[in-house]
């Protein structure tokens, strides 16, 4: 997950955290994961997808149906 923030000289920068680190701040929100999801991640990390194939895979499986 990608945010920005402010550097000290004041230009905007893009840090990158990882994604234990972004499930800690989730769980401060009390936002969690729930079994399955966490069962699909793990399967892309198993299958080595991409960022684009597994926003495209989660679209499908989780997605609003029209």
């Amino acid at each position: 997950m990608a945010i920005k923030t402010k550097s000290a000289s004041g230009r905007q920068v893009t840090r990158t955290i990882g994604r234990a680190n972004f499930a800690k701040i989730s769980a401060v929100e009390g936002i969690v994961l729930s079994r399955q999801m966490e069962e699909d991640f793990h399967e892309f990390d198993r299958r080595g997808l991409s960022a684009a194939e597994r926003r495209a895979a989660l679209l499908r499986k989780y997605g609003r149906q029209a």
